[in-house]
């Protein structure tokens, strides 16, 4: 996997430039079933994210991932951004500089315990781990075509989120009034797997 400060600026820029793409759906996605900030608030940690990307991406793969972690938890607010800022901290302090793809399930996989274990949630609760718990499944399946079918997965598995009665979070407080709508977590999850992979393809 090539990780050159060209292709980490480049996996940056992907990131942060599709949430942002995509800020006004996941807010009104959680003016459904949450507070109506979640498109507002990771705007508001991506707009960093994309603003430090020169810097960050000068960085080792490691410390890249640690940087874009603490920025998300300083500047996401609600629950997203000690979530997803858990997240990048996890696959930062778990990745080697040049991981293989063994390394890279192996970090996820720790990535997607942190995040279990700060939320107190598992998947099935109408959170962001009903998109993180299908793509690492699938990574650790491996085989032909991954990373095209691992945005597949992930897409799929949002859609899934929505027949689900919300069990954590703000949504949850809904009960069955939370049926019938994305989980706004779980979109922007997917969001940044479709951002990875078509990262994954370019270096390619």
């Amino acid at each position: 996997m090539n990780t050159d400060a060209a292709a980490r600026a480049r996996l940056i820029r992907a990131i942060a430039e599709t949430v942002l793409a995509h800020a006004d759906e996941l807010t009104d996605l959680d003016q459904a079933i949450g507070d109506g900030d979640h498109g507002l608030n990771m705007k508001r940690g991506f707009e960093t994210v994309l603003a430090e990307s020169a810097t960050l991406a000068e960085q080792p793969l490691p410390a890249m991932l640690t940087g874009i972690g603490k920025t998300l938890v300083m500047r996401v607010g609600g629950a997203s951004g000690p979530l997803y800022g858990t997240l990048f901290l996890t696959l930062g302090k778990t990745l080697p500089a040049e991981p293989t793809a063994a390394e890279a399930g192996a970090a996820l996989a720790a990535a997607v315990d942190a995040v279990k274990a700060r939320g107190k949630s598992e998947a099935g609760q109408k959170t962001m781990l009903d998109v993180l718990v299908p793509v690492l499944d699938d990574l650790k399946a491996g085989g032909a075509g991954l990373p095209a079918r691992l945005a597949m997965v992930a897409h799929a598995a949002a859609e899934a989120t929505v027949p689900m009665r919300a069990v954590r979070g703000r949504a949850s407080f809904l009960g069955e009034r939370s049926i019938g709508h994305m989980d706004p977590g779980a979109r922007s999850s997917a969001l940044m797997v479709d951002a990875v992979v078509a990262w994954l393809e370019e270096q390619a």
